[in-house]
């Protein structure tokens, strides 16, 4: 039940094409971690909100039906919102873009609430090097599925990462479903 759940063709090659042309529509902003902290040497790389970009609906409407199929499937989690706008994370090899080992769930209102993470690869997986999503439900690490437009899901509470970026840039976008507190 928490290892991560894939479903490889969520988003097709336009589809992802979009997402990206959404963000880079207006300039990125530096992504930081929870309650405005900083730290390059945890978290390098770029974001923009989509609910702050328009003509991003779409995007949403897709995520509730992937989070709806993959729960129903897989998880049975009680999901009651998505209290946080779906976030498109630029990884590029020019700022060793990465994030270390880290949950979801955090000690914010909203954070706090998080149940279910879902990651989508937007990149063509030759379009850089490094910036693998590492997840570790137990004690081995599994790397996601690298296709472009597969999206993998996991619980927010399982440790997991992006190793740096060598070559190149990996995009990604990442939602997460909110609920009632893990009993």
């Amino acid at each position: 039940m928490f290892a991560p759940y894939t479903l490889p063709d969520a988003f097709s090659g336009p589809d992802c094409d979009r997402i990206i042309a959404l963000a880079t529509a207006e300039p990125l902003a530096d992504a930081g971690l929870v309650r405005n902290a900083s730290d390059h040497n945890i978290r390098r790389s770029d974001l923009a909100w989509l609910d702050e970009r328009e003509g991003a609906g779409w995007v949403m409407e897709r995520i509730i039906g992937i989070v709806a199929r993959a729960n129903r499937e897989v998880f049975d989690f009680a999901l009651s919102e998505f209290a946080e706008s779906p976030q498109v994370a630029r990884y590029g090899a020019d700022r060793e873009g990465h994030f270390d080992w880290h949950s979801d769930i955090g000690t914010g209102a909203v954070a706090a609430r998080r149940k279910l993470t879902m990651v989508v690869q937007l990149s063509d997986p030759g379009a850089y090097r490094g910036g693998v999503l590492e997840v570790m439900p137990d004690a081995h690490v599994r790397a996601a599925e690298p296709a472009r437009g597969a999206a993998t899901l996991f619980p927010s509470f399982v440790l997991h990462r992006v190793t740096p970026v060598t070559e190149g840039t990996r995009w990604s976008l990442t939602i997460w479903a909110h609920g009632p507190a893990f009993r």
